[in-house]
């Protein structure tokens, strides 16, 4: 499946391949979130685009256009601005995303982190017809605050997904002693993961004993039995953005 980003003659984007790190979860005390095989998987789900330059913003509170303060980085132009006021900051993207027919572009802000004092705003867009280029927004939680996005920050994360896919899901509930087998299961797993964590707190455990689990990691049920189907995934190995015709330089802002 091809995803092509046209870039409008004269600018440019800078896209890179969800990374799996995130500050916060380098942070000695939060190194165990990587262990979090789900969490590791969303991390790097998509593409992200960077804000070409660094800049400051204030919102006063005022929810008029024109109530946002964006103050560039010397000898740069701020890449967001006011533009629908209610405390929107918004990103121009200089680009038509083009994706297969029936596949849309799922854009939000990059995936397990934050910021404090303003939020990413989430839209989808049909790439495979619009002929509209589309902004990424993020919406101020409180004025007073001078948020901040330094050079090559991500601003955004786009994800394809099959239109419709989500109205063709037909959701049922039922009670887990229903299916005699997937009780069991989660009867055994729970029975593990609770002596697992009681071992974790005994004083007599072993130096070299597993500090955690990794039944779902390689795909095991608590009996060390083979559950997850072929294409369980540890990792992901998305590809970079290219130059179409194999030429790899970015075009610089401004260039014709």
């Amino acid at each position: 499946m091809k995803l092509v980003a046209h870039v409008v003659d004269g600018h440019r984007i800078d896209a890179r391949p969800a990374p799996v790190e995130r500050d916060w979860m380098d942070h000695p005390s939060a190194r165990h979130a990587y262990r979090c095989l789900p969490l590791a998987i969303a991390n790097a789900c998509g593409w992200e685009l960077l804000t070409p330059s660094g800049f400051t913003a204030l919102w006063n509170g005022d929810p008029a256009i024109g109530s946002i303060h964006v103050e560039p980085d010397p000898g740069t132009q701020a890449p967001a601005s006011d533009h629908f006021g209610a405390g929107v900051l918004t990103f121009h993207v200089p680009c038509l995303f083009r994706t297969p027919p029936g596949i849309d572009l799922f854009v939000t802000g990059p995936l397990n982190t934050q910021k404090d004092g303003i939020a990413p705003l989430t839209g989808i867009v049909e790439t495979d017809w619009s002929v509209a280029t589309f902004t990424m927004n993020w919406r101020f939680t409180r004025p007073g605050v001078t948020i901040r996005f330094e050079a090559g920050e991500p601003f955004a994360h786009l994800m394809p997904m099959v239109r419709g896919l989500v109205e063709q899901v037909e959701p049922e509930w039922a009670l887990l002693s229903e299916d005699p087998g997937l009780a069991a299961a989660y009867g055994a797993w729970a029975f593990a993961r609770k002596a697992f964590n009681a071992a974790l707190e005994s004083p007599d455990r072993p130096a070299d004993a597993p500090a955690w689990q990794k039944d779902y990691h390689r795909g095991l049920g608590p009996d060390g039995r083979p559950l997850a189907p072929p294409g369980h995934r540890t990792r992901l190995k998305v590809r970079p953005f290219v130059r179409r015709g194999g030429d790899s330089a970015v075009p610089e802002e401004g260039a014709e």
